[in-house]
């Protein structure tokens, strides 16, 4: 396309994420409540006329890659996919989106379970709507860049990530509606109860484009099509032990089914608590959550269950892991007085057991994506 002479460099940033709490609810239609976090990734975006993107990243070991803006599935492989697909994402839309250079910075702990992969997509995206002039919502923009991750990279997501990274709000978590593609800022007021939010980096590396994630996600589509309903969501309402009930002998279905229908139920029983000021008190719901997960999605590694058996017995008030599992993180919400006292408890239990060191840090509620102020 010809490149108008309006479009300059834009800059844009979004935020990695968080989840508090609903792990595997959202390509079942369901439930969570993720928060943006602090750490961001930047897209410095300058428009091109000869339909190439040339894609940079300070990050290491990554090389720098040129292709076709109209570029296809297949085409690009390797961390320049994620920036390629919502160029493809955008232009199968019916959105002229030209050529351009495209450099990416972060600061979003790669593999870490924070969403590293949709920050880099979500930054690309909103720097493209805002050069562009497309004029899309957060809520279509999450959905394009879904289907980038979906389509162009091969990983099964749901839309949650990006959800988190695109409506994300300072001091707020984010109750996510998967069936109705909704997403409700819900305060929550940690530093004003004494509480902070303390986050494991196990460096156990995690990816959803593995077979573990989309064997899980098979499962509860399984399971939906035998209960001849869309998705999970349907049945939410119904009691758990009739739902197993119909679906006969497959253990392994009816583990994965029960943590999908009680997690949802955890995340509701979590913003109410948030909504009446009593965030103290959602510990016990996050403990269970990674219960769930490690007992029956089956999703967790040792790390993580010695982070959350380390931190809990160090007197953290819950702890679950994040994200879509096989490594990844650990959240834990602990007292402020003793968020030192569990990090070290969680550090000395990783030496003990010969495991790499962890990286733990403390998270906020922090803002979405958005447009930076370009330097002279």
């Amino acid at each position: 396309m010809d490149v108008p002479a309006a479009m300059s460099t834009r800059t844009g940033s979004a935020p990695g994420r968080v989840n508090l709490i609903g792990e595997h609810t959202d390509y079942n239609g369901g439930f969570a409540l993720p928060l943006a976090i602090a750490f961001r990734t930047t897209a410095r975006v300058t428009p091109r006329t000869d339909g190439v993107v040339a894609a940079s990243s300070s990050a290491p070991a990554t090389v720098p890659t040129t292709f076709p803006v109209d570029s296809r599935p297949g085409d690009v492989s390797g961390w320049a996919a994620y920036v390629a697909g919502v160029f493809w994402a955008l232009r199968d839309a019916g959105h002229d989106v030209p050529g351009a250079d495209v450099h990416i910075d972060s600061t979003v702990p790669s593999g870490a379970g924070l969403s590293s992969s949709h920050a880099l997509e979500c930054s690309v995206a909103v720097t493209l709507n805002d050069l562009c002039g497309l004029g899309l919502d957060r809520t279509t923009l999450a959905l394009l860049v879904q289907r980038a991750e979906n389509v162009y990279v091969g990983a099964p997501t749901g839309a949650m990530d990006q959800m988190a990274s695109l409506h994300g709000k300072d001091g707020h978590v984010i109750l996510f509606d998967a069936r109705a593609m909704t997403a409700e800022p819900v305060p929550c007021e940690l530093q004003a109860a004494g509480l902070s939010l303390l986050v494991v980096d196990t460096r156990v590396h995690h990816e959803h484009t593995g077979g573990g994630y989309g064997a899980r996600r098979a499962s509860c589509e399984q399971a939906a099509a035998l209960l001849g309903v869309p998705t999970l969501r349907e049945v939410q309402d119904d009691a758990v032990d009739d739902v197993l009930g119909k679906l006969g002998d497959d253990g392994v279905m009816r583990r994965r089914v029960r943590h999908v229908l009680t997690e949802n139920a955890r995340v509701l029983d979590t913003v109410a608590l948030l909504r009446s000021g009593r965030v103290g008190e959602i510990g016990p719901l996050l403990t269970a959550s990674h219960a769930s997960m490690r007992d029956d999605y089956e999703i967790t590694v040792d790390e993580v269950d010695v982070a959350v058996e380390s931190a809990l017995a160090a007197g953290a008030l819950g702890a679950r892991m994040t994200g879509g599992g096989f490594g990844g993180s650990v959240v834990a919400l602990t007292g402020t007085a003793d968020s030192d006292r569990v990090a070290d408890a969680v550090r000395a239990a990783f030496d003990e057991r010969g495991f790499t060191a962890p990286s733990v840090f403390t998270v906020r509620p922090a803002a979405g994506a958005g447009i930076e102020e370009n330097p002279t």
